[in-house]
């Protein structure tokens, strides 16, 4: 996708410093060159009605987009995460680098047609089905970079490291065959990354040691020098996780990392579901964001993060598709919001006194997703070109400017009020759709009838 040399403006656009009316702004290069307030539309500006930046979406497994809708027969009376677990591993067994491939561009559109223009990919589907290295270490990781690349979404690629079932370096499972790394393969694997994403812009790369479950302490302290980038990693999701960090080592999950680990701004906890107020005030204080994921959390009963504390310790937070069982960027923040409700039995839980929520939901995510995944936030010069705009005939942004238009768009649009998406200046998304997505459907298609019998 050629880069783009073209100018904007805007009735009204939510900048860093706050919504501003009659915005135009350059492009070069795909990224925002110049921004101006106040000023008059010019015969070259494309006319849009209201600019938002676009939403970082900071944790995505692509692959599980294939088995939405596939775990969802009640087992055993105890049905829970675990349970789902092993019906994942049964999916991810069967699938090839063209499988990846086909579901992950499935998953990236319908993530810019939700207004996500940037992907944190946790990617832990490193090795062939029989669980043998491929040739090229980096294989199953290029599906991904062709998947970002064909449909136009900005990649955060964060390859994982997993190598054991448990705590205290318990041997995987034959479910997790495909996952597991020594330190070497995986040094081999940032090693060939650089070349894989070379062709996508504004490519970022990190790194994801998968959970406490799956690395030692001598891997983990192995594995952070080894990262440029953000370290992402998944902590206290469940309840059974936390009795098992404690019999293993005496401190719950966020406790241990934090004492033990040189935790900062560049790492991300995912989920930390189940912690103590001690944990949460120092998580927020060390600058690490909390990457939630709502609906995923929702879907496999993890619980509610404490985000009411998180907050007021001035903790920064952003939002993932996870499991990518739905993908509706206003639906994470609108179930975010609506599980403090019902867990306070209070209202507008979320937002300081006196503040829009939508609209705090909105600016939280954004920059903690940024955050999060490394890249710029927001509308600012140099900044990737990367925006949503509304569709201002929608019911739901009727009569309105400003921060209601966000309070309209999280809690009241459902589908239609996302007109385009744009990234690095040129529109893949119009109307609502994006530009290739018949191609990327009769695709998907065509690889869950392989798949699934």
């Amino acid at each position: 996708m050629a880069d783009a040399h073209a100018a904007f403006h805007a009735r009204e656009a939510l900048l860093p410093e706050g919504w501003a009316s009659d915005v135009r702004i350059e492009v070069a290069d795909g990224r925002i060159a110049r921004i101006e307030t106040g000023s008059d539309p010019r015969r070259e500006d494309e006319r849009l009605a209201i600019l938002l930046p676009g939403m970082p979406n900071l944790h995505s497994h692509a692959f599980q987009r294939g088995m939405a809708g596939l775990a969802e027969t009640r087992g055993r009376s105890d049905d829970d995460f675990w349970g789902w677990r092993e019906i994942m591993y049964r999916f991810v067994g069967r699938l090839t680098p063209d499988h990846l491939h086909a579901i992950a561009a499935l998953a990236y559109m319908e993530m810019l047609e939700a207004g996500f223009t940037r992907v944190g990919e946790f990617h832990y589907l490193h090795h062939d089905r029989d669980g043998n290295a491929f040739g090229d270490p980096a294989e199953m990781s290029a599906a991904i970079v062709a998947a970002a690349a064909d449909t136009g979404i900005a990649l955060t690629h964060l390859p994982v490291f997993y190598a054991h079932a448990g705590f205290g370096g318990t041997p995987p499972g034959e479910g997790q065959r495909r996952f597991v790394h020594d330190l070497d393969g995986f040094a081999r694997l940032l090693d060939r990354l650089p070349d894989v994403l070379a062709t996508l812009p504004d490519a970022v790369l990190g790194i994801a040691p998968h959970s406490l479950r799956a690395v030692t302490p001598d891997e983990l302290a192995a594995l952070v020098p080894m990262a440029e980038g953000p370290i992402h990693i998944h902590i206290a999701e469940q309840m059974r996780e936390v009795a098992d960090c404690l019999a293993w080592s005496g401190r719950r999950p966020v406790e241990w990392l934090l004492a033990t680990m040189p935790v900062d701004r560049r790492w991300c906890f995912v989920h930390a579901t189940h912690m103590t107020g001690a944990e949460t005030a120092e998580m927020a204080a060390r600058g690490v964001v909390a990457g939630l994921c709502p609906i995923t959390e929702a879907n496999l009963g993890d619980g509610l993060f404490p985000a009411i504390d998180f907050l007021v310790a001035g903790g920064c937070w952003g939002i993932g598709s996870d499991s990518n069982v739905l993908i509706n960027m206003a639906e994470e923040l609108r179930l975010f919001e609506y599980g403090q409700r019902l867990m306070t039995r209070s209202r507008t839980m979320l937002a300081p006194p006196g503040a829009s929520c939508g609209a705090s939901l909105y600016r939280g995510a954004l920059v903690g997703g940024a955050q999060a995944l490394g890249a710029p936030a927001g509308l600012a010069i140099d900044a990737p070109a990367d925006f949503v705009t509304l569709d201002r005939d929608h019911p739901a942004l009727a009569a309105r400017s400003g921060d209601a238009l966000l309070d309209g768009l999280v809690f009241a649009a459902r589908q239609g009020a996302i007109d385009s998406i744009w990234r690095r200046g040129r529109r893949v998304v119009a109307d609502g759709r994006h530009f290739d997505r018949a191609c990327i459907v009769n695709r998907y298609r065509r690889t869950l009838a392989e798949i699934v019998e």
